[in-house]
Parts: structure tokens; C-alpha cells; sequence
């Protein structure tokens, strides 16, 4: 293979660190990190043409989904956008069925292997991808505030690579190369004065439990997988995880095979043995670790109490709870072990927006809506359960699904780095729902379009027009708002999704369990209210859009009353029009149906009509900034 998908140099024992071969290259987008955002993030920028590097320390793409063997995703079942809708397809061909709810904490449960075959065949067939394995970030490199490349070094750092990127993404699981660019950020719990919500208690250094997850496999009843006892191993840490367990207070709710069967993974065509997650919260192999300011060399020191945290946990699984048939998976990780941990949080970007709870709970009191690049529908969800102390009683919100801005990925002031996977400029809160894989994941994917367009304009990152981005995302069919009652399988989504990213007419959000929502009811009939409000906050007129409250609109009279909208925003049709017999033809052609210029119109049929007539994404004389501001003043609406 040409390209360097596994494929690092080979080593060269001889050489001493400072004799270390150092190599060269130059590249227009530099990905640092192959996690779920990273991977994404160098795909898409690769797809569109763009010269590209990605760089990750482990031998696995895919970051929580592969390399931390967290391979039961949380979330986006019913937002089938982009990336992730791509990724579950290759998924559900794999293992020939539509649905992998084989553990009921997910519908989406797989093998780490299977996930990380699936990056890698996507990734080995953009001619403009170049991979590296096994390589750790080192250094950045600047001119003034620009972020110009980065260094990397192998493990036994005896060579070196040193690349310079017109554009580069932050894609660690920590954030440290935004940290090494000198980009301001925030670790820890927000004050409630700073972050504006009144779910936040005060500010601390205290972030989520992580976990060093692992792939379990049943080798047959009769079968003793037994590990040898690690040490300082005190199986009252575990007690309570399940009703089989010992427990001096209340147990989980469950069984031992309850418990076991959370992670429950579909079997691979041809295998015969089941594999499982051990990702397991009540009691089980959860950790509190703050090591995100740490070097490396810290760090791994103190992951090795969480690996052997869960290898006790495994120990007391086959001892105390009798399962000793239930050994580490032999085909998966390390051993079964996984390579990285689960970093549920590490540093957040001060960004040149900052999404804090309110924008989610209320996201029309705002505008940053009008900017969104990726969405999610899990709810705020924080696991603090093993930290050593006591943590503030933090108000965890209901709230519906959302989006996510694209100024979240972009720093204050620092030039030429864009940021995704879990790092992304939100509030600690807010951060317990973007954190998710399939969120993480259309981030990254994001990212890859605002870097590659960036290149193609030869514009700064924070100068890309942000409907520029919005447009590819659409042809990628990635969701811009989490319209729940519309799927890209409507050959009307993306008007849909134009309009409602404009905010003409807008969703209405439910909280709902784990899965919340968005709704947009396309056949609902569009009221006279919405037409007034939305249009003039949008185009800034009201022009000619008076009428008695609650009289819906026609079909022949929204068409004449969108001639009250500036000229230039209005497409060719507009000439094309003399007539009633004119309008119904264009009518057809947009693939509407029953056509009578006296019926009142429908929602879908109204985002059909202002696609097709409208520059719904703007013009030359009216562009949106980052914060979704129109260029043009409508306080008096």
C-alpha cells in the first residue's frame, strides 16, 4: 500500500534520540489525533480534495469507538446524519442486519476491530490522505499567533516527523495541541457567573470519572479464564455492582448477566463466541484520574492504576460473581484490554463562541442555531460517582436535541487551528451531552470542511463564510438541525434544512429520556405569524406581510408576498412567473404535489417555495457572521 495507513518508519535501535532521524513534509490540512472527531475530520477534508495529514500515537482510527474499546455508542439512533449514518451503514453491511441492539445500553454496539477495518478502508481510499501510526504529538510550531504544523516523534524516539499545514486540527483527546498553541481554555467546572447558567456551582479543576475499558469474550461454560489476583486488589470496591454482588447498601438494580449483557456485542459472520463492553458505571471499572495537565510520562504512570482497576474488576467478576468463564477477548485491543482511556473531559477551547446550557434549553432566544455544523439528542450526562470528595449538587437540565455552532471549533485568537473531538469551546454542562461518539464524530467532520474550504478560499479559518461550510455538510447529507420528523431519504430534507437553519420557521424541542427531540412537522400549515416574524428577522423587512392574525396562508399568496423580500435575494423563477399557470408548473417541477393557488400552504411546502426562489444562504450584501447576526440591524422586531 502506497500510503502510509499502518506505517510508521521502521525503527532504528542504533540511533540515539538525539541522532534521531528526522523527516520532513508539508501538507495543506494537518489532523493531529485519529480519534472519532480526527479520523472524520481528515476523511471529509481528504474527500474534498485537499491535501492531508493525519497523525495518531495508538495502531487503531476511531479514538473512543476502537482504540478505547468504547464500542456501544451513546445517542443519534434517530439523527441518521452524515458521517455517523455512513459509519452505522458499513456497520450494519458487516454484520448483515439492520439493527445492532445487541446490548441494551445501545442500538449501535460492534467490535472494536470491526470499527477501526472500517476507518481504515475509508481512509486507504482518499488518494489525498496520508496517515501515520504510532506517532505522539511533541511540539508546535508558530509564527506570531499562526499556527504553521507540529512535530511528532515515535515512542522509542529515534525518528521524527516535522510538518508544516496551512491548517491544523486539534484533535487529542485532551487538547493538548491547543494548549501548546498558546489557546486559552478552561479545565474543570465553570462559575455561574462566567458561564451564565445557574445549573453551574462554582469553579474547580474537577472533571468526569474516566474509564480503561475492555472486550470480554464467553470461551464456554466449562472454560476458566481466570487472571491472576492484580495487586491491590480489594474486592469491596465492586461490591453492589449487581443483585449477585456482595453489598452492605443497595445493589444495581440487576443481575450479574444483566450487567453483563449491557455491553453484549453482535458476533462477527462465522464467530461463536460473544463478546461484551466492560464499561460499566454502578460500582464497576469507572476512575477518577485528573492527568490532562501531566506530561505523557506522568500520565501513563497513572493510567496504569485505571487498567488495573478494571483488571480487578474483571477478578471480581470470575471470583466473587462466578464468571470465570468470561476471560479478556483474545482478538480485540491489547489483550482485551483497551489502548487508550475513555477521557470523558479534558480541556474545552475558549472559542470565538462559547455554547453554554442556555443555548441548548432555548435555542431560539439566540442565533448562534443559524450556525449549526453538527447535532446530537443525548442529555446531559456527567459520571462523578468515583471522585475522591464531594462534588457540587450540579442541576443537570432536561433539554431537546441541538446543534452545534461552528464558532465552537474555532479559538479566540489563535490563527490557522481549528479544534474538534471533545474539546470544542462549550461549558463544563454542556459538555455532558457534545461529548458523545456520534456528536464527536459530525464534528470532525465539520472540521474537515471548514479546514479544506478554508485552503480552497485561501482564506483565514474565522473568514470561511459559514453557509459556505453549511452547504458541503448538506451534500454529505450531515443534519444542520435535528429535525427528528425528517430524514435525508425526503427528497425535501435539505430546503428543510435550509430553512430551518435560517429560522424562518422553526422546530419545536422535546425532552424525551435518552433520546430527545426536534420536531418540525412539515405538513402542518404555515400561520401568518410565522411568515411576519420569520421573514422579518430574517430579511429584515416586513414588506406587504400584514394580515389578520391566524390566517393561514395561501400557496398564491406567499409566492406574491416573497416579492416583498429585497431583490437581491431573489433566484431567476421570480422572472419566470406572469401567471397562475406559471406557478404551477414550477410547482411540479419542485416535485410538490396538488397544486391550488388557493389552498393553504404547508410548512415542507413553503421551505420547497423559498429554495427554489429565495438565496435562502444569503448574498454578497447581506452576509451572517459567526454568531449568526445578518448584516443588517432588526431590533425593531
Amino acid at each position: 500500500m502506497k500510503r502510509l495507513l499502518s506505517f510508521a518508519f521502521l525503527a532504528l535501535p542504533f540511533l540515539l534520540p538525539a541522532q534521531r532521524m528526522v523527516k520532513s513534509l508539508e501538507t495543506d490540512v494537518l489532523v493531529i489525533g485519529g480519534g472519532v472527531g480526527g479520523t472524520a475530520a481528515a476523511i471529509q477534508s481528504a474527500r474534498l480534495g485537499v491535501k492531508t495529514i493525519l497523525i495518531e500515537p495508538t495502531l487503531m482510527l476511531g479514538g473512543m469507538l476502537t482504540a478505547a474499546g468504547v464500542s456501544c455508542t451513546d445517542g443519534n439512533d434517530q439523527l441518521p446524519s452524515g458521517m455517523w449514518e455512513e459509519f452505522r451503514q458499513a456497520l450494519y453491511k458487516h454484520y448483515k442486519r439492520n439493527r445492532l441492539n445487541t446490548g441494551w445500553v445501545s442500538n449501535t454496539n460492534f467490535e472494536p476491530r470491526v470499527a477501526d477495518s472500517i476507518f481504515k478502508a475509508w481512509a486507504a481510499k482518499e488518494k489525498n490522505l496520508t496517515v501515520f501510526l504510532e506517532y505522539e504529538f511533541e511540539t508546535i510550531q508558530k509564527k506570531d499567533n499562526i499556527v504553521t504544523g507540529a512535530s511528532f516523534r515515535n515512542k522509542e524516539n529515534t525518528e521524527a516527523i516535522k510538518v508544516k499545514a496551512g491548517v491544523t486540527i486539534d484533535a487529542t483527546e485532551l487538547g493538548d495541541v491547543l494548549a501548546a498553541a498558546g489557546a486559552a481554555y478552561d479545565l474543570g467546572m465553570d462559575d455561574p457567573a462566567i458561564s451564565g447558567e445557574k445549573e453551574a456551582r462554582q469553579k474547580n479543576d474537577i472533571i468526569q470519572d474516566l474509564t480503561w475499558a475492555a472486550i470480554l469474550k464467553d470461551y464456554g461454560k466449562d472454560a476458566d479464564k481466570t487472571i491472576a489476583k492484580p495487586d491491590g486488589y480489594d474486592a469491596k470496591k465492586y461490591y453492589c455492582t449487581c443483585t449477585d454482588a456482595p453489598c452492605e447498601s443497595k445493589p444495581w438494580n440487576g443481575d450479574k448477566f444483566k450487567m453483563l449483557n449491557y455491553g453484549k456485542l453482535p458476533r462477527s459472520p462465522g464467530a461463536t463466541q460473544d463478546k461484551y463492553m466492560l464499561n460499566w458505571p454502578p460500582f464497576g471499572n469507572d476512575i477518577y484520574l485528573n492527568v490532562v495537565e501531566k506530561s505523557s510520562e506522568l500520565r501513563e504512570q497513572s493510567y496504569e492504576l485505571a487498567k488495573q482497576h478494571t483488571l480487578s474488576f474483571i477478578y471480581f467478576m470470575q471470583t466473587e460473581l462466578g464468571m470465570k468463564n468470561i476471560g479478556l477477548a483474545d482478538d480485540e485491543l491489547d489483550g482485551g484490554m483497551a489502548l487508550i482511556p475513555y477521557n470523558r473531559e479534558g480541556r474545552r477551547l475558549k472559542g470565538s463562541v462559547r455554547v453554554n446550557i442556555n443555548h441548548i434549553k432555548n435555542p431560539y432566544d439566540y442565533t448562534l442555531y443559524r450556525t449549526g455544523i453538527s447535532v446530537g439528542d443525548y442529555p446531559v450526562d456527567h459520571h462523578h460517582a468515583r471522585y475522591p470528595g464531594k462534588v457540587p449538587a450540579i442541576e443537570f437540565p432536561h433539554i431537546p436535541s441541538y446543534n452545534i455552532p461552528l464558532g465552537t471549533l474555532i479559538p479566540e485568537r489563535i490563527e490557522g487551528l481549528i479544534v474538534c473531538e471533545k474539546g470544542i469551546s462549550v461549558t463544563n454542562i454542556v459538555n455532558g451531552t457534545t461529548r458523545l461518539q456520534p456528536v464527536v464524530l459530525l464534528t470532525g467532520q465539520a472540521a474537515g470542511v471548514l479546514a479544506a474550504r478554508s485552503v480552497q478560499l485561501k482564506k483565514k479559518i474565522r473568514e470561511v463564510p459559514v453557509r459556505f461550510v453549511q452547504e458541503e455538510l448538506l451534500k454529505a447529507k450531515a443534519y444542520l438541525m435535528p429535525f427528528i420528523d425528517v430524514k435525508p431519504t425526503d427528497p425535501h430534507w435539505e430546503a428543510i434544512q435550509k430553512v430551518g437553519v435560517t429560522g424562518i420557521l422553526k422546530g419545536t424541542g422535546k425532552a424525551e429520556g435518552w433520546a430527545n427531540k426536534m420536531f418540525f412537522y412539515p405538513d402542518s400549515l404555515v400561520s401568518d405569524t410565522e411568515i411576519i416574524l420569520g421573514f422579518g428577522k430574517y430579511f429584515g423587512t416586513r414588506g406587504g406581510f400584514r394580515l389578520p392574525p391566524g390566517k393561514e396562508r395561501t400557496i398564491l399568496n406567499c409566492f406574491s408576498k416573497l416579492k416583498g423580500v429585497r431583490k437581491f435575494w431573489w433566484k431567476e423563477v421570480f422572472h419566470t412567473v406572469s401567471k397562475v399557470e406559471d406557478l404551477k408548473l414550477h410547482w411540479e417541477k419542485w416535485g410538490l404535489n396538488e397544486f391550488n393557488p388557493e389552498r393553504f400552504i404547508t410548512r415542507k411546502e413553503l421551505c420547497v417555495m423559498l429554495d427554489n426562489c429565495i438565496l435562502l444562504f444569503g448574498s454578497k450584501n447581506l452576509p451572517m457572521d459567526i454568531n449568526g447576526k445578518m448584516g443588517f440591524k432588526y431590533s425593531e422586531f
